[in-house]
């Protein structure tokens, strides 16, 4: 008999499949390779519930099997997870070009795919098409203990999440992040491996927060929003709460803690720096220029 088509899927997954999806993604995130949508970025965004957040991922299948994620961060901006053992396929790499590319708005938009990933080169050799601005990731490798940070630490509960919330909202300026935003995130399947940290000064201020996600023992962690309340910069929190998290993400397993800013956020590269956190090369997603 001749060989059958191989057949590719992308599809919207329903709720019910979401918790399945982030055992996936934790699995494809492997020590030492190259950043990708982690199973922590879907946490973060299912602060807007669990609804919103199927209907902002993709799912691509490759005879069956589960190939590919993609979460759209925003209606324009499409972040790409491919299983390590299908990145070079040139088969799934040409469906997923294909399909990212009718994925986002029409006009400007931007494909976030792994480095080395052969979709990348497929949508960088398409007419219209370049790259982005550069991220900077940064890692920490985690096999050794976390110095201690300083800073009175909490992992926060139902209880305290106000006092979360508010230290986001006042570290980022339009930020949305409200209580009922965070029980909604809490309550995500990848929030079973995460934790909510908050920093407090010594008059009990709440300095800083950070958000940890692992993806389980023996995987990359990230962080996954950190912040310093405007009103306590400059004094070293940013560093100390950053301490913390590495130090939670190795309580989680975590066999190394990544996070990743702007490059041109000179601050925080060098905020992640001194804590102990490594530069690593830059990442630049695959950008449709404006018609």
């Amino acid at each position: 008999m001749p060989d059958q088509p191989v057949a590719i899927e992308c599809g919207t997954p329903g709720v019910d499949e979401l918790p399945g999806l982030s055992e996936v993604l934790a699995g494809w995130q492997r020590t030492g390779d190259p950043v990708q949508l982690h199973s922590g970025d879907v946490g973060w965004f299912w602060r807007f519930g669990a609804r919103r957040t199927a209907d902002a991922l993709r799912v691509w299948r490759y005879d069956g099997q589960v190939r590919a994620i993609g979460l759209l961060d925003e209606p324009e901006y499409l972040r790409l997870a491919i299983d390590p053992d299908f990145r070079a396929d040139a088969v799934l790499a040409e469906a997923l070009a294909a399909d990212s590319a009718r994925v986002v708005t029409p006009g400007e938009a931007f494909v976030d795919a792994p480095e080395g990933a052969a979709v990348r080169g497929i949508l960088l050799a398409l007419d219209g098409w370049g790259l982005d601005d550069a991220w900077q990731p940064l890692i920490r490798d985690l096999a050794a203990p976390v110095e201690d940070s300083g800073l009175t630490v909490e992992v926060v509960t139902a209880e305290t999440a106000a006092e979360r919330t508010a230290v986001q909202r006042a570290a980022f300026d339009g930020s949305t992040f409200t209580d009922e935003r965070w029980h909604e995130m809490a309550a995500g399947t990848p929030y079973r491996d995460g934790r909510c940290l908050l920093g407090r000064d010594g008059a009990g201020h709440a300095v800083a927060a950070v958000t940890v996600w692992s993806a389980g023992a023996g995987r990359p962690g990230i962080l996954e929003p950190m912040g310093v309340h405007r009103e306590f910069r400059g004094v070293g929190y940013g560093q100390a709460i950053t301490l913390a998290a590495a130090a939670a993400l190795r309580e989680l397993g975590a066999s190394e803690a990544v996070v990743h800013t702007p490059s041109f956020n000179t601050g925080a590269v060098a905020t992640y720096q001194s804590a102990g956190f490594s530069l690593q090369p830059e990442i630049r997603a695959a950008r449709r220029l404006p018609q």
